[in-house]
């Protein structure tokens, strides 16, 4: 064939054609151009040859993969190329019926992601061997017995540490016990697990033992009945208590963490000469809001390692924990949540110790070189989680946010709206994260054909410095993304991330939110000042329109159409009337049209909610609102308090600007959360787990509001609003969240439509809640009425005296029949809606005569009427 004909027909086969066609995908793809031709040899030929250099290796006890280059040979920075197949693709909404229905899909997946280790049998046996021990007298008063001799050994008067972890003792055996007459120098006492309840007899026996440094009662029932008051008051000594350090730790807590007391050096003192020799220290995850005042260089001078992970450290600033840390001269290497304690930067911290060798376990001149601000190589990674009732689909679900990747399809026409998520196949998924990776991925369209059409995915994986036999392959999982985009809390997707620091600017959020609401201590109180528009003479209003249900309806003699926009008195369109759009036109600014400047603040959902903030603070009738752009860090902070106070965890992630619920989605998983930022910008809001139900199925409603001016407010309240229906029965089953009809009402791309008319639905609604339908309304007007009074407030900007709008808005109600406030958004009877949003031109249809809306819309807007509308 000759090249004109091939060029004709489109498809690849040459080199020079593959790189025509494949050009943009290249360079969005930042393959290196060396490797270009190599790229295209292997996909014309479908060359996967990775198994000939690398090997899988399984890490974390089984629970995870890593992969590592098993040549024999080096590999060199940027000389190879390698094809990385997609073992499974898929949109969000089909994985759960993929997963059930395509044959070895799940067995697969489940074997990729480690959930299919059978552990039952090593448990139940485990389980066996303790009970046996667990529970006995006998048992444990060997154990007391033996710790007894190990006393006498030291002699009668040294101290003693008795570990009775998980054998359970109950209330009644740890009085039986008599610890205190058994060993008068106690100081440290473990009892971890046991059955112990009864706050009384626990803390007479606790009381006993004045000497306590250490106490463990974690995982006791007696936990949460006040008993930890009782504790740190009746035992003056107490360093440690579940773990934590207590406000009256010092020498021999540090101790303790140093590895220079314990179980088989049970000081109840620590000489300064074994401080002076600690080099290693481990604070990780002891609670401490300040650090002791034996935590000093002149008390530790030989220190070179510390480890203060998870701790808030609250009480001291971070300029002052840099001084204290700077003090310590032989300081190499400091483990540290970032950000953190000590700010927000690696970089940072390196420059004011400039000592340290390693942080977090990075080499410091690499940070530097690299500029990384965020190291989060020691961050314990999360591994996947299921009980051993869960089906393989369920632990498959639950564990694929740690693997999947994904990529939206677009053509010289349009973005698909909804995203292709795809996990690699078993190569490719047991590359772990870096902040310092050797190697780099990105996805890649091959289109041996030339078009869209036949495109075959793939994952492109190429080194990126020189890696040697048996090292680790890894790569950056946020590559590209710094911190300004939030990477060190979307690194918590894949990381035990530190969750004091992101509670703690939850916190200061609440807190800036009160302080900064304007509405809830100021009224704006303005009288209305919109009067009728039409000409002293009576002449009818020309109105210019793109609408055909507007041109169909609107029949009102005072209302006349034009096809010139140039002579209209009213402009009622559906595009965006701008300064370019008017200047293009030919319109003027005293020409009227359907739209406000600046509404943006109200139809854009992170707008809607920063709108309201700003104007209210916190309203019970706005569901806990985040930008996930801009507030990450924030919405961690609130899942991790509700999670830690048992409290609903469950949210929905909605795209900043898109109907019909297009790349929605509910989860109460926080991986999933962060991941589902990759698709898009998007807000993510508290679910309404307890919605009001009719007859056991989701609602939400519909309601028109027209606005005459932004500043003075004045807004109409259509009086017909209308019902959106789910189609099934509402759960909270997890597997549910995949179903589109049970937790969504808008149904106009999937599934049946499933309306109601108004009366009818009131009037079963009262009968079924035995409720007072009126008093519902009544609170929903109130509501709709602070939503707008929150634009007017915050963004005066909005009013024109030229502008005439109405709007949709979105309702549902709680188990308690409060309303929440879902969205604004361009209202679908004016046009400017989604031309695909047909469930909302059924609702004016079915529910209001087209003639008479448009007519009642109109006469309200221009000619001051209140016929079918009542004022808000």
């Amino acid at each position: 064939m000759s090249r004109a004909a091939a060029a004709t027909d489109g498809r690849i086969r040459r080199y020079e054609d593959f790189a025509r066609v494949h050009a943009y995908l290249l360079a969005a793809a930042g393959i290196p151009p060396s490797l270009h031709e190599r790229l295209y040899r292997k996909l014309a030929d479908e060359v996967f040859d990775g198994g000939e250099v690398f090997a899988v290796d399984p890490c974390e006890g089984g629970r995870q993969r890593r992969l590592v280059l098993a040549s024999e040979e080096p590999l060199g920075k940027e000389s190879d190329v390698f094809l990385v197949d997609h073992a499974w693709s898929f949109r969000l909404a089909d994985a759960l019926k993929q997963l059930r229905e395509v044959p070895g899909l799940a067995e697969r997946m489940a074997a990729l992601m480690c959930v299919d280790l059978d552990r039952n049998i090593e448990t139940e046996e485990s389980d066996e061997q303790d009970g046996e021990k667990s529970g006995s007298l006998e048992h444990v008063l060997q154990v007391v017995e033996t710790e007894m001799a190990r006393v006498q050994e030291r002699g009668t008067d040294s101290a003693a540490w008795l570990e009775l972890e998980e054998l359970g003792i109950d209330d009644d055996m740890l009085v039986t016990l008599d610890l205190s007459a058994k060993f008068p120098n106690l100081v440290a006492l473990n009892l971890w697990g046991n059955r112990l309840q009864d706050t009384e007899k626990v803390m007479q026996e606790i009381r006993k033992c004045p000497k306590l440094k250490a106490l463990w009662l974690n995982e006791t029932p007696v936990l949460g009945k006040g008993i930890d008051k009782s504790v740190l008051d009746s035992l003056s000594g107490l360093e440690i208590y579940n773990s934590r350090f207590t406000s009256k730790a010092g020498e021999w807590a540090l101790s303790f963490c140093a590895d220079i007391v314990g179980a088989d050096n049970p000081c109840s003192f620590v000489e300064s000469t074994l401080l002076d020799s600690i080099a290693t220290i481990d604070l990780s995850d002891r609670c401490i809001h300040k650090l002791p005042e034996a935590f000093s260089p002149s008390k530790l001078p030989s220190l070179s390692k510390l480890n203060i992970r998870g701790n808030p450290l609250d009480q001291i600033s971070a300029d002052d924990l840099l001084k204290l840390l700077s003090g310590f001269t032989q300081l190499q290497e400091l483990e540290v949540d970032i950000p953190g304690p000590l700010g927000n930067s690696a970089i940072s911290i390196i420059e004011s110790l400039p000592n340290l060798s390693f942080l977090n376990g990075v080499n410091s001149s690499s940070i530097i070189e690299s500029g990384k601000h965020i190291v989060d190589s020691a961050l314990q990674p999360r591994l996947p989680e299921w009980s051993p009732e869960e089906s393989l689909t369920e632990r498959v679900i639950g564990a694929m946010w740690l693997y999947l990747m994904t990529y939206r399809l677009a053509d010289e026409e349009k973005i698909d709206e909804t995203p292709v998520w795809y996990v690699m196949d078993e190569l490719g998924s047991a590359m772990r994260h870096s902040d310092i990776p050797n190697f780099r991925i990105a996805p890649f369209l091959f289109m041996p054909e030339g078009k869209l059409a036949s495109a075959i995915s793939y994952t492109v994986l190429w080194p990126t410095h020189d890696v040697h036999t048996g090292e680790e392959c890894t790569r950056d999982f946020l590559f590209g993304i710094g911190e300004e985009k939030q990477r060190s809390a979307r690194l918590t997707a894949w990381f035990h991330t530190p969750e004091n620091y992101f509670i703690q600017e939850f916190r200061r959020y609440q807190e800036q939110l009160q302080s900064n609401s304007i509405c809830s201590s100021t009224k704006i109180k303005e009288a209305p000042s919109t009067k009728s528009v039409r000409p002293n003479d009576g002449h009818a209003l020309r109105v210019y329109t793109d609408i055909p249900h507007v041109e169909e309806f609107l029949t009102r003699p005072e209302f006349v159409f034009t096809t010139d926009p140039k002579e209209a008195d009213i402009i009622w369109v559906s595009m965006q009337v701008d300064s370019e759009v008017k200047k293009a036109i030919g319109l003027t600014d005293k020409q009227y049209t359907n739209q406000f400047p600046f509404e943006a603040w109200l139809v854009m959902k992170h707008h809607l909610a920063e709108t309201i903030h700003k104007a209210w603070g916190s309203p019970e009738w706005l569901q806990p609102t985040y930008n996930l752009e801009t507030h990450l860090s924030q919405l961690i902070g609130d899942y991790c308090m509700r999670k830690q106070d048992g409290l609903d965890n469950l949210w929905i992630m909605k795209p900043w600007n898109m109907a019909r619920t297009i790349d929605t989605t509910v989860t109460g998983d926080l991986s999933a959360i962060i991941r589902l930022m990759e698709t898009g910008p998007k807000i993510c809001q508290k679910y309404i787990e307890r919605p009001a139900l009719f007859q056991g199925r989701k609602f939400d409603l519909r309601y028109i509001i027209l606005v005459r001016s932004i500043r003075p407010l004045e807004i109409f309240l259509s009086d017909v609003f209308w019902v959106r229906l789910a189609n099934n029965q509402y759960t909270l089953e997890k597997t549910s969240f995949f179903e589109y009809e049970t937790h969504f009402t808008v149904m106009n791309y999937i599934g049946r439509m499933n309306h109601m008319n108004t009366p009818e639905f009131v009037k079963e609604f009262e009968r079924e809640h035995q409720v007072k339908w009126l008093e519902i309304h009544e609170s929903i007007r109130s509501m709709i009425r602070c939503v707008f009074e929150s634009a007017a407030a915050v963004h005066p900007e909005m009013q024109n005296p030229f502008s005439r709008a109405i709007y949709g808005v979105d309702v549902m109600l709680d188990s308690r029949f409060k309303p929440k406030i879902l969205e604004v958004t361009y209202c679908p009877d004016c046009g400017r809606a989604c031309k695909y949003d047909t469930q909302a031109l059924v609702g004016i249809k079915n529910t209001i005569r087209g003639s008479d809306f448009f007519n009642t819309v109109f006469g309200c807007l221009f000619l001051d009427e209140q016929t079918n509308v009542s004022p808000l």
